[in-house]
């Protein structure tokens, strides 16, 4: 998949279930948006004396929370309703992977943070190219595929961090190790009506 080097597509077919219930998929969407902006706040707050990634990161978390707040736009103009916060398993299990990949030092915290961020900005982009693609609602594919671009650059900030700040790290290692990790979970899903679902 070519920049993003998953291992598994998403099958387009996944687009025919999302499509029976856009008001789900928005209000996940929505908050996954949410999720990302407090994700590079947490980096940020932990990190705070690289100045660099402080301020790609609070850039990149005001771009989420301008994402979140053109999704709950779109809600809006269709007279749906903003459901409450989903519970992601993709995310969780991703999140549970890194917590015990980490050797425990602040490096090695640092990159799998980021890491783990890169892995969900991949899978989001990609997700967003099968929407952009396959999706009949055509106000909705032109979104996706402006978020999807978007989603690429952060996928690369995260990724260039972690080699920029991985000292002492093979962190070409590391993702391969991550892309190999995804793979094995990703057939799980892809079956609901959820970005990562």
């Amino acid at each position: 998949m070519g920049v993003l080097r998953l291992q598994l597509p998403t099958d387009p077919r996944w687009v025919n279930i999302v499509e029976k219930n856009i008001e789900e998929i928005l209000t996940d969407h929505a908050w996954c948006e949410q999720k990302a902006a407090t994700n590079a706040i947490t980096i940020i707050t932990n990190n705070s004396e690289h100045q660099d990634l402080v301020k790609d990161l609070l850039a990149l978390a005001k771009e989420e929370i301008d994402h979140f707040e053109q999704v709950h736009n779109i809600i809006i103009k269709r007279g749906l309703k903003l459901g409450r916060e989903r519970k992601d398993d993709y995310v969780n299990e991703l999140y549970l992977y890194m917590k015990k990949s980490g050797d425990g030092s602040r490096v090695s915290g640092l990159v799998e943070r980021l890491l783990f961020s890169a892995m969900i900005e991949a899978r989001s982009c990609e997700r967003f190219k099968v929407l952009s693609e396959n999706i009949q609602d055509e106000e909705l594919a032109v979104f996706y595929r402006e978020l999807m671009e978007s989603e690429a650059g952060h996928y690369t900030t995260f990724i260039t961090y972690a080699r920029k700040y991985g000292v002492g790290i093979d962190v070409e290692k590391r993702w391969r190790e991550w892309l190999a990790y995804e793979e094995s979970i990703i057939t799980n899903y892809g079956k609901g009506e959820t970005i990562h679902g």
